[in-house]
């Protein structure tokens, strides 16, 4: 059965996620006010940030900087500006 959770992100009920997916403090914020499908929302917006920003996931200020972007995105209503990023209509 499903957690269901006050999703902060899409403001509203749903399936919360099925473990922590981070770690420390925010890790729990996460688990507790995000649901899946924020998550994945999330790891979409990630995945084009490392690959148009060439993050190294090995580096400690790339992995801050998405910290930092993962924040805004989930917690503050910003959507990831990506450098040269133009999405195709």
């Amino acid at each position: 059965m499903s957690r269901v959770i006050y999703c902060h992100y899409l403001k509203k009920e749903a399936d919360g996620l099925d473990f922590h997916l981070y770690p420390g403090e925010l890790g729990k914020r996460i688990f507790n006010e995000i649901s899946k499908q924020a998550w994945q929302e999330w790891l979409k917006k990630q995945t084009m940030l490392i690959n148009e920003n060439k993050f190294n996931m090995m580096n400690p200020e790339h992995r801050k900087k998405i910290e930092t972007e993962m924040v805004k995105f989930l917690f503050e209503g910003e959507d990831v500006v990506i450098d040269g990023y133009k999405p195709q209509n």
